[in-house]
Formats: C-alpha cells, sequence, structure tokens
C-alpha cells in the first residue's frame, strides 16, 4: 500500500482533537518523520520588521511557591496559616515576613515574600502579574472526585522531578517527549530570522527539552562567552608560537569540513561542523559589537546569565533575529529541609535578578518587546514534613514584561485548607492545578507570532481545553487568561 504524502499545511491541519488523543499520532508529530511535512508547509509569518523574545527562567528542584504568593484576606490567610503551620510566613512580624500588593480582586488580596522586594515594585508598577496554581494537564480535571474516579488522564511520573521538569518543558505529559514547545515554535517561526545557522532558540544552561525542536535545536552559549573565547579552544598563550599552532588547527578544521565525502554520515558531520563554525563566526561578530549596559547586575550567577542575555538582545540585529527564545536555569529549590532558610537566600536573588533584567530591557528599549516567565518542576506540599515541604503539583508561577497586562493574579488560587476542598488531592495538601501550562504557552505562543491554525502543533493537547481554530471557545481574542494589553 503506498503511503500518502501530505503537505505541511495538511499536516497541521489535521492535528484535530481526535487525532490528538491518538499516541501514534502524537508520535508522529512529535518525532522526526515530521521534519518532511513542516519543511513543505507554507505558513503565516509576522511583520519580519519587529521583534520579540521570549525568557524562559527554570526554578529547578521544585519551587514552593505558596510561600511566594500568599492569600492575605483575613479567612483565606488563616487557612494559610493553619495549614502550612510551622511554614506559613508571619503578616505581624517585625522584621515583616510579607509585602503586600497592591491588588484586591473581589476581596482577594495578595503578598509576596519579604525577599521580593523588587517584585512586589514589579507587580505594582504593571511589570509584573502572577499565574496561579498552574501545572502540567493533559485535559482538565475539575475536582478530587474526578481526579480519582479513574476517568481522567493523569501526568506520567506525577512528583517526579525527571518527568514534571520533562512535561512543563513539552506540555506533554502523557509522553517522554524529546521535543519542546520552544522547539516546534521554532520550526514554524524560525524562517522569520536571516541568519538560518544560528537558531531562535539560545540556551544559558546547555541542552534541554523545552528548546528542543524537530527541525532545529538550541544554540548554547555561557554567560562568560565573549567574542574572544567564542569557539574552537586556542593554544595557551604561553605555548611557543600559540597563534601560529591555532592558525594550523583552525586550517586543518576547515580543510576536513570542505571535503566532499561519499559516505553519507561523514558529509552530515562535515556539514553539521561546516553549519557550526559558521555560526561561531556570526556569534563572534555580535558579541564584537556588544554596548556595556548602564544597568547594574550583581554577580549571583542567574543575574550574570540574565545579563548575557540582555547583551545578546541588544545585539539581535548582527544575529539576524526577529524572534528568539532563551532559557535559563536558576537550581537548587528542592527543599525537604529548611525551606523557610533557604527561600530567604534564594527569592531575593531571583527577585533581583529579574528586575535587574527588566531595567536592562527598558535601557535597550526592548521592554515592550520581551515577556520572561519562570517554570518550576511542580509546587510543594502545603504542610511541613519538620522542616521542609515535599513534592506536590499546582503552584504559582509570573510573567513579566511591557507585553504583559501586569498587576494580576490570573487563574484560580484555591483555599488552602484541607478540608472541604475540591482542589486538595492528600492529607499533605497536594493542589489540583486549575490552570493548564498549555493555555500559559498558548498565549505566550499567540503574542510571539504563532498563527491560531498552528497552535495545536505547538501544543498537541491545547484542544481538551479549547478549540484554537473556534473562535466561539476562545474568549478575549483568541486569549483565555488575557495577560497580553
Amino acid at each position: 500500500m503506498s503511503k500518502r504524502k501530505i503537505s505541511r499545511r495538511q499536516f497541521l491541519g489535521e492535528a484535530s482533537c481526535s487525532a490528538v488523543g491518538s499516541m501514534a499520532f502524537l508520535s508522529s508529530v512529535l518525532n522526526l518523520g515530521a521534519i518532511n511535512t513542516l519543511a513543505a508547509r507554507p505558513h503565516i509569518l509576522a511583520n519580519t520588521g519587529d521583534y520579540k523574545a521570549m525568557v524562559c527562567i527554570l526554578l529547578a528542584g521544585g519551587c514552593d511557591t505558596h510561600n511566594m504568593l500568599i492569600p492575605t484576606e483575613s479567612s483565606e490567610y488563616n487557612a494559610y496559616v493553619a495549614t502550612r503551620g510551622s511554614l506559613a510566613l508571619s503578616n505581624t512580624a517585625t522584621p515583616a515576613q510579607l509585602l503586600p500588593l497592591n491588588y484586591n480582586n473581589a476581596g482577594k488580596t495578595y503578598a509576596v515574600h519579604a525577599g521580593m522586594t523588587q517584585v512586589r515594585d514589579m507587580f505594582n508598577s504593571g511589570d509584573l502579574s502572577f499565574l496561579a496554581n498552574i501545572g502540567t494537564l493533559i485535559e482538565p480535571i475539575a475536582n478530587r472526585a474526578a481526579y480519582e474516579s479513574g476517568l481522567k488522564k493523569i501526568p506520567l511520573g506525577l512528583y517526579s522531578h525527571s518527568d514534571q521538569i520533562m512535561q512543563w518543558q513539552t506540555s506533554v505529559p502523557q509522553s517522554r517527549s524529546a521535543v519542546g514547545v520552544a522547539g516546534r515554535i521554532a520550526d514554524i517561526l524560525h524562517d522569520m530570522n536571516t541568519i538560518p545557522e544560528i537558531s531562535m532558540n539560545i540556551s544559558l544552561s546547555g541542552k534541554n527539552r523545552f528548546q528542543a525542536g524537530n527541525m532545529y535545536n538550541e544554540y548554547s552559549i555561557s554567560r562568560s562567552t565573549t567574542s574572544a573565547n567564542i569557539g574552537f579552544t586556542p593554544f595557551p598563550s604561553w605555548w611557543s608560537d600559540a597563534g601560529y599552532k591555532t592558525a594550523l588547527k583552525n586550517n586543518a578544521i576547515n580543510n576536513m569540513v570542505e571535503q566532499q565525502y561519499a559516505n553519507v554520515f561523514q558529509q552530515t558531520i562535515g556539514t553539521l561542523t561546516r553549519q557550526s563554525i559558521d555560526s561561531i563566526e556570526k556569534f563572534r561578530i555580535a558579541l564584537e559589537n556588544v554596548v556595556p549596559l548602564n544597568t547594574a547586575f550583581s554577580t549571583a550567577g542567574l543575574s550574570q546569565d540574565l545579563k548575557k542575555i540582555a547583551e545578546l538582545i541588544s545585539v539581535r540585529s548582527f544575529l539576524g533575529a526577529s524572534r528568539q527564545i532563551y532559557y535559563v536555569t536558576y537550581g537548587g529549590w528542592d527543599h525537604h529541609d529548611n525551606v523557610l532558610t533557604n527561600q530567604a537566600n534564594m527569592l531575593p536573588v531571583l527577585s533581583n535578578a529579574m528586575a535587574e533584567f527588566n531595567n536592562a530591557m527598558k535601557e535597550i528599549g526592548m521592554h515592550d518587546k520581551v515577556v520572561s516567565f519562570t517554570i518550576s518542576d511542580f509546587a510543594r506540599t502545603l504542610t511541613s514534613n519538620g522542616n521542609g515541604s515535599d513534592h506536590a503539583w499546582g503552584g504559582n508561577q509570573m510573567v513579566m514584561g511591557g507585553p504583559v497586562a501586569g498587576s494580576q493574579v490570573y487563574g484560580n488560587y484555591p483555599s488552602l485548607s484541607l478540608v472541604n476542598n475540591d482542589f486538595n488531592l492528600s492529607s499533605r495538601g497536594r493542589m489540583l492545578p486549575t490552570t493548564s501550562v498549555d493555555e500559559f504557552y498558548a498565549e505566550l505562543a499567540l503574542w510571539y507570532g504563532v498563527s491560531p491554525n498552528d497552535l495545536n502543533y505547538v501544543l498537541p493537547n491545547l484542544c481538551n481545553f479549547y478549540s484554537p481554530s473556534c473562535p466561539a471557545s476562545l474568549p478575549n481574542n483568541y486569549m483565555p487568561l488575557g495577560m497580553f494589553s
């Protein structure tokens, strides 16, 4: 039987809810078999004269975000204190443990951890918002009864670090997929950039699932990368004739990759190496044109990572970039012990770094072009294990930047009571997510320039929550959460 040839348009167009429900179809979407159909598909690109970037900050380890965003309305705060016990932050302590936010929606009020002064200020000024009780979901789960019914699909490896980090990055919780959300976006929009050798996806934290695509992967650099050290390592300057030997080595590599090989594997390696060398040279030129920022950044690793991203955004034209997605990891959040002490040390680092980056974007005139956001494996149990908290599910995240409709708490922040609570799944206080990762990423993707017709490729489960091709199911101009102004 002959195989049916389909165009890229047909391939994505047939990504309906019923088709995505098939694991066979899901595999075809997420593996290398999608390359040819994607390459052949014409798609509508946004105006290439504009620029947009996303910055994903992974809080690796599972951040206890219920002590990052805290309800302060009297009854909700009392439930928080009763459940969290020794982990609760006081609203009367001196010095203050909570910083109130300028927010009141139908009586709901919130505060942030006292170490997040800059986050408080950015929220109040409209530069930042929160996403409440968000988590990995395959399909909506209305309450605990639905969760326990056995009729709903549950993410693989729930409460597992490796699985939940992967699922936040791929948004396909029913599969251990090798392809991520940013990678699939790049598959569609990479042609918006004019230098194909340089990926739309740039990582400050090495290889990752989030930026892995069917056609394109991440371009990895480090915070210490400069025009002087990018590429092949030169011979040490203290070697005799170091420059001459480095030139000989580079010439040998160039000669090798310029060869034409009969062996397909050798030829492929040579071609990829040549492309890598070309991209290094283009990156070197961009780095040579970086102008020092006036915005001060601390010496903390996350601050330096975000500083490097700010520098790269400032030379985006040298990289031929109309669209970029950056990725960075800030790890160490698996606080089974000493959670209060650890968060008192780490949340200020996060808050300060995000504020520094926000200020840098304003300095270079890119504040209204860049959206930054946090993700984490999962939130933590509301109850203490004695001195810390354990793995849970739904939690709170941040989204920042000029395009964001700021000073808001999006989604549904549930009661934190352990009793008579449809969203509490255990005696330890594990919250059932009320907003899916898909819903969040869909808004990011649409803002970034992905067509509604392409959303089912980027987010194969999205049609379990709403139909991208049906305007009637898409309030707020295709954006159910309404995060973008």
